[in-house]
């Protein structure tokens, strides 16, 4: 799930992939705003046929916030 996500990062936000690790905070280390967090949560709720709730997002701090979620909810 890790690798997917990294793809999405960089297919749709063009973010470096050498700056993406587990503990990178998605707004302070890859500059994500509001605007493309929400793009995000649409792509992600689309690829992996999911829906992530609006409370849930507000936890989502680092890529391993993102990754543990979505692997708890694909199994």
């Amino acid at each position: 799930m890790y690798e997917k996500f990294v793809e999405l990062l960089v297919e749709e936000l063009q973010i470096n992939r050498d700056d993406i690790t587990m503990e990178a905070e998605l707004s302070g280390d890859l500059g994500i705003n509001s605007i493309e967090l929400a793009d995000l949560v649409m792509i992600c709720e689309e690829k992996f046929g999911i829906t992530i709730e609006d409370d849930d997002i507000r936890k989502f701090t680092t890529v391993g916030d993102v990754v543990n979620y979505l692997e708890t909810l694909n199994g």
